[in-house]
């Protein structure tokens, strides 16, 4: 009986790894780069994730794609979070990834005492780029729901992902952030949000950023204290990273995608690590391999 149980076990998880495996391959991946004239022709490069068959239904009209937008971090180029990217994709997203800075642009000035600590005008240029590769990409797919977008971000695109949905809550569908430090989480949305955090002395929230406990019960916010460092949380980072923050993001995304998804409303809504089992609190996190620092 035992061994029955084991081998069931056994089939389940490899059927898992082949539907991600294979959800991987199917996943085209693109890079356009659209061109706004109002802004003095700049240009706003953005990598596409989609499943082609779920693309191919797109276009012929049986289905409307859900979008994620996928905020890069400072110094951090915007095709640096594929496997962030990926696991949307695989769950029939159509898979944003906009390039926020050039480097034409002027340097960024941190100023203590000043809203987002003088970052303000980055966080709008980042919006006003989301507002034209958003519109550049209705002509492109136009069987997808722009009006209902889920935002997401890591460090500074977390900043810029957080500021949007405070901007425009009514075309957002949810809003993940990965140790986002500047802009305060919203307590008062009537959508999902799921934080992932780290462990680094050297990337600290500003004070308020991150609700308490008790305010993320009540907000239905879901924070992750992972373990691991800031800069681990994209493609450079350790794989044992990368896959707990995948398995979550995957498990929050399943919640909430699906209208008959129960509510546990004993589940804690900050989540330490150790404090549950799954791979985000059962990994110990090695050094980061990243070399190139993210500025905050």
């Amino acid at each position: 009986m035992k061994r029955g149980i084991l081998v069931l076990l056994s089939l389940s998880v490899l059927v898992a790894v082949g539907y991600f495996t294979a959800s991987k391959w199917a996943i085209r991946h693109e890079t356009v780069t659209f061109i706004d004239p109002a802004r003095g022709n700049r240009p706003v490069a953005v990598v596409i994730a989609v499943r082609r068959d779920k693309e191919m239904q797109a276009n012929a009209g049986m289905i409307t794609l859900p979008v994620a937008v996928l905020n890069h971090g400072n110094t951090v180029k915007h095709s640096e979070y594929s496997f962030l990217a990926n696991v949307f994709a695989a769950r029939g997203y159509l898979s944003l990834s906009p390039q926020h800075d050039l480097p034409t642009d002027p340097p960024m000035v941190t100023k203590p005492g000043e809203l987002y600590v003088g970052r303000l005008p980055q966080i709008q240029r980042g919006v006003a780029n989301i507002h034209f590769a958003v519109d550049e990409m209705k002509k492109i797919q136009p069987n997808a729901n722009y009006d209902k977008l889920t935002m997401v971000g890591h460090s500074m695109g977390g900043d810029i992902s957080m500021y949007f949905a405070k901007e425009y809550p009514e075309h957002i569908k949810k809003v993940v952030t990965l140790d986002n430090l500047r802009v305060p989480f919203m307590t008062d949305a009537k959508f999902k949000i799921l934080s992932f955090r780290s462990k680094d002395a050297q990337f600290k929230p500003d004070p308020g950023v991150v609700p308490d406990a008790e305010q993320c019960e009540k907000s239905d916010i879901t924070v992750v204290d992972t373990g691991f460092q800031h800069n681990d949380m994209r493609d450079t980072g350790p794989d044992t990273a990368k896959a707990s923050i995948q398995s979550m993001l995957d498990k929050f995304l399943s919640d909430t995608d699906s209208a008959l998804a129960p509510v546990d409303t004993k589940a804690p809504k900050i989540i330490e690590k150790g404090s549950v089992k799954g791979p985000v609190s059962a990994l110990s996190p090695p050094a980061s391999k990243s070399s190139r620092p993210v500025t905050n």
